[in-house]
This record gives C-alpha cells, structure tokens and sequence, in this order.
C-alpha cells in the first residue's frame, strides 16, 4: 500500500544525500522504474512502497527520480534555475512554484 507524499508540485526541496536543491515536477506514490535502474542507481535502497519525486535541479540541466526519505524542504525562498522550469510553472512565489488555474 502506498503512503501520502509528504511534498506536492512545485515545493523546492533539498537532497540530503547529495546536497542539492530543486523543485518537484511529478510525484509518484511508489516506485515507478525499473529493477535494473533500482539496483545500479537507488545504492541506499530506499523503500519502494513509499512515495518518489521527479525533481528539476537547481543550476543544472539534470532532472533526478528522488525517493522521498532523501529530500526536505527547502525555505530560502530563492527560485529554482533550470530551464524546463516553464514549460512545467508559471510563477514563483513564496518559495514554491505553481500554475495559475483559469
């Protein structure tokens, strides 16, 4: 059975594992790859059961598939560069991301 996440689209959080920062893009209430990538990138094993973030890092190109026992949030407030960030949000404001809704 698959927990709550504990964070939402658009929150800016902090790998602790890898010390980076980014913004949540997509959630995945439980693992969603493959065993193969699991086995050769997931070293720590974090439980698949739980929920997994897809996140835009913070002055990089790069995006990572985070498990959700390595991230906090992040409240410096400062916005996310990278640049997918608006094909994904519209605005910034109070340190996380949305869409306006029309």
């Amino acid at each position: 059975m698959a927990h709550q996440p504990k964070y939402s689209i658009g929150d800016i959080v902090h790998h602790e594992r890898f010390d980076y920062r980014g913004v949540i893009y997509d959630v995945d209430l439980c693992f969603e790859g493959t065993d193969a990538w699991y086995e050769q990138e997931a070293t720590s094993h974090p439980p698949k059961d739980e929920p997994w973030y897809h996140v835009m890092v913070d002055g990089s190109v790069q995006t990572t598939y985070v498990a959700e026992r390595n991230l906090k949030l992040h409240f410096d407030g400062s916005p996310v560069n990278h640049p997918f960030i608006t094909q994904h949000f519209d605005h910034h404001k109070d340190g996380r991301y949305g869409r306006v809704l029309h």
